[in-house]
């Protein structure tokens, strides 16, 4: 299976992508070419030779993006292979995961850094407590937010 130097960098960089919400480098090159990819269901063996990774890896990728709901198995009458695809929410699963560590992390931080500074003057904390309060209105509206996506979008 070939694959382009462009469709390559694509997954590198859906790799780091994940890796940015905690998820592992490999898991995200995964997601990014079932994707991208033709068809769009791939078994463990294709799934190996297009990311150049082995078997191992590609199987703990694949139980770990299954069991988050994000691909599912797919199996082709006739075919002695598993296939795997994106789930239908797949996309809806992947910026819930993301934004919600995003959010729950940069909140704890600032809580974090608001807890070490409680003996310090106001003025020194102003940007703590702006980084609280944005992220704990994203954390509060951020479902009503995709709510609506899905309702325009419907």
């Amino acid at each position: 299976m070939s694959i382009t130097d462009n469709e390559r960098s694509f997954l590198e960089e859906v790799g780091v992508g994940f890796e940015q919400t905690g998820l592992p480098r490999m898991a995200g090159r995964l997601f990014g070419w079932l994707v991208i990819a033709d068809p769009p269901y791939q078994s463990p063996g294709e799934l190996a030779e297009v990311l150049r990774a082995s078997k191992g890896s590609i199987s703990t990728s694949v139980r770990l993006l299954t069991q988050m709901g994000f691909i599912e198995r797919y199996v082709i009458p006739g075919s002695r292979h598993d296939h795997f695809r994106l789930t239908e929410g797949a996309i809806k699963k992947l910026i819930n995961h993301g934004l919600e560590q995003e959010i729950k992390m940069f909140q704890n931080l600032a809580e974090r850094g608001l807890e070490m500074m409680k003996e310090i003057p106001a003025k020194r904390k102003v940007w703590l407590k702006e980084m609280q309060s944005r992220y704990t209105y994203l954390e509060k509206n951020f479902p009503a937010l995709l709510e609506k996506y899905e309702r325009e979008r419907a």
